[in-house]
């Protein structure tokens, strides 16, 4: 009996260390996040027809997302996946068949339409799957396969607009679509689900023009208010024409009045929506355009969905500093997009034309407060790809900046999928048009892509010795961000300060940037040459006072090279006797657009 209690307690006693290091894993902000655009990612037809139709130009399925696919992605680094373009969404195919009404044309972008104009919360995209009158069982599959991999996962909710003819074949039973219920008669209502504009018909641009037949133009009446905020009956080509603006109870028309008593029928259909698919296992949202959503609706929702999975993750696509303290504090938002601020001021260094200096400014007055709850990115739907001729030119352009994105705080970083493997869009796909970008809003193929596809394998093996190289970086990359605990939960201390104008010799600081990130157990150094052209070899101060904290008396310290296996020299500050008395320092030479990391020891 004595032994069987033994082994209970030890059991016991495992169990709970188990649980204390999943906590402890869970209270890291510092997650890697892998975006897919699922339409895209595992379509191996190499057509590319220039507004190819699905049958011309392929798909990409959600069974394509292989085993394989996913035990990759997870050995990239990465912790967590987006699916873009899951939920059901307007398209120019035709899906009658089963039971899907038919999109107007003319109100569709792309022949394979934009995911961001959702057509059924409650149902997923029917081009994702190999049996269409079995989608909702395929993702569910996919989303099994991804936890299976240990990946947890993202989708978009696109909160702020819908499709021009949303309408839910798949809504549970007693629910009210969205509009059904709404007095088209007036402009404003809290209970009203749309804007109107009484008395007028909705206009189509003038130069829509898709490539796809149809017998008569599409009919609106009364019109309603289109999704970018536009009350007229006649949206621009340049407006979201396609879809339609969500009523959240702001009366815009007066002075954006707030009405919130009652709480508007709109809060409370996202509800349940958003309850909808956190109850099935998804782990969090991507908010398409949260910032035009009021934050009283996402103070409101977020913590009723939490209490369905605490751990579910919210993440605000936000392009306003000003409103990034309320839709954390009041609006209870996990991550922030830190488009305006870093991916702003490293595209600039990228390109040639920035400043090291606004990497300070970012986090002193953009997010500085807020750095573990910023998501920061290199590329992503919406931006162009870093090996275009519209950014970095070349993949390796972006090396430097990514290793300063995911390293910098401990908030998370992201990971556009083909990124790692350098896919630089060279022509027109159809709606899309030839812009730098990946398409998302037709069908196509991504060349760089399809080498590691090969068949359902995902092998590394057939990708090109360049194509293994960018990958690996960026596999290093992302396994030093999350395995490194100064990088996971340390602090930081940025070095700018110590170093500039004319402080340390040849530290130029609109080109040189430096910082620590530590913790009780782990110093490391990172210092960054943005000049793309010139080697820099320089003089970098360490501040006394961190390094009397973290090393206290002791004697000597070495600086190790922890990134770059290549280069494992060791420089060392010997018989420092006190630490406290001087501002201590290396010499480092640095080559054109490159880095050097050192761990303090």
């Amino acid at each position: 009996m004595k032994s069987i209690l033994s082994i209970i307690i030890a059991l016991l006693v495992f169990k709970n260390m188990a649980l204390a290091q999943t906590d402890k894993k869970k209270k890291t902000d510092k997650i890697a996040v892998y975006q897919v655009f699922t339409r895209l990612f595992g379509n191996q037809n190499t057509t590319n027809t220039f507004n190819g139709t699905r049958e011309q130009n392929g798909v990409g399925k959600f069974n394509d997302i292989n085993k394989n696919a996913l035990n990759s992605i997870r050995k990239l680094g990465i912790t967590h996946i987006w699916y873009t373009g899951v939920i059901e969404h307007a398209t120019m195919t035709d899906f009658s068949a089963y039971g899907i009404l038919k999109d107007h044309p003319q109100v569709v972008k792309g022949i394979a339409g934009s995911p961001y104009a959702i057509k059924d919360y409650y149902d997923v995209n029917p081009d994702l799957a190999i049996d269409v009158s079995k989608r909702m069982e395929e993702f569910e599959a996919l989303l099994e396969r991804s936890h299976q991999a240990g990946l947890e996962v993202i989708i978009d909710f696109v909160p702020n607009h819908v499709a021009r003819q949303y309408a839910s074949d798949k809504k549970p039973a007693g629910v009210k679509d969205f509009g059904e219920t709404d007095d088209k008669n007036v402009v404003f209502s809290n209970q009203n689900n749309f804007y109107y504009i009484p008395g007028q018909a909705f206009a189509v641009p003038e130069e829509v023009n898709p490539p796809v037949k149809f017998d008569k133009k599409y009919e609106e009446f009364p019109a309603k208010a289109t999704g970018n905020d536009v009350f007229s009956a006649r949206p621009t080509i340049n407006d979201w024409f396609e879809t339609v603006k969500l009523n959240y109870g702001i009366d815009y028309l007066s002075n954006r009045k707030k009405n919130f008593d009652p709480v508007p029928d709109t809060w409370n259909k996202m509800k349940d929506i958003l309850s909808f698919w956190a109850e099935k296992g998804v782990n969090g949202f991507r908010c398409d355009m949260a910032e035009m959503v009021p934050v009283e609706f996402w103070g409101w929702v977020i913590p009723q969905v939490k209490k369905i999975n605490p751990d579910i993750i919210f993440i605000a696509e936000i392009y306003n500093p000003d409103l990034y303290a309320s839709y954390i504090r009041q609006g209870h938002f996990d991550y922030l997009y830190d488009k305006v601020g870093l991916y702003d001021a490293l595209r600039r260094l990228i390109e040639g034309h920035g400043n090291a200096e606004d990497i300070t400014r970012v986090w002193q007055k953009e997010s500085g407060e807020f750095s573990s709850h910023m998501l920061r990115f290199l590329e992503n739907h919406d931006e162009q790809r870093i090996a275009s001729k519209y950014f970095g030119k070349r993949p390796e352009s972006a090396f430097t900046s990514m290793m300063l994105s995911a390293t910098l705080h401990t908030g998370p970083v992201m990971v556009y999928s083909g990124q790692e493997l350098g896919v630089n869009p060279v022509k027109a796909e159809g709606f899309q048009g030839e812009d730098g970008r990946t398409t998302i809003f037709d069908y196509w193929g991504i060349t760089e892509m399809q080498s590691w596809i090969n068949e359902g394998k995902f092998s590394e093996k057939t990708l090109s010795p360049h194509q293994k190289e960018i990958r690996d970086f960026y596999k290093k990359i992302l396994t030093f961000a999350t395995e490194n605990e100064a990088v996971s939960h340390g602090h930081f201390h940025d070095l700018q300060y110590l170093n500039h104008h004319g402080k340390s010799e040849n530290y130029d600081q609109t080109r040189i940037y430096s910082y620590l990130r530590h913790t009780d157990h782990q110093t490391l150094l990172f210092i960054y040459n943005f000049d793309l052209n010139n080697t820099i070899s320089t003089h970098v101060k360490l501040p006394a006072g961190v390094l009397k904290t973290q090393f206290g008396e002791a004697k000597n310290i070495q600086l190790k090279n922890v990134f770059d296996k290549k280069d494992q020299r060791k420089v060392n500050i010997s018989e420092v006797t006190d630490l406290t008395g001087k501002d201590l320092g290396i010499e480092v030479t640095l080559k054109p657009d490159s880095f050097l990391i050192f761990e303090i020891k």
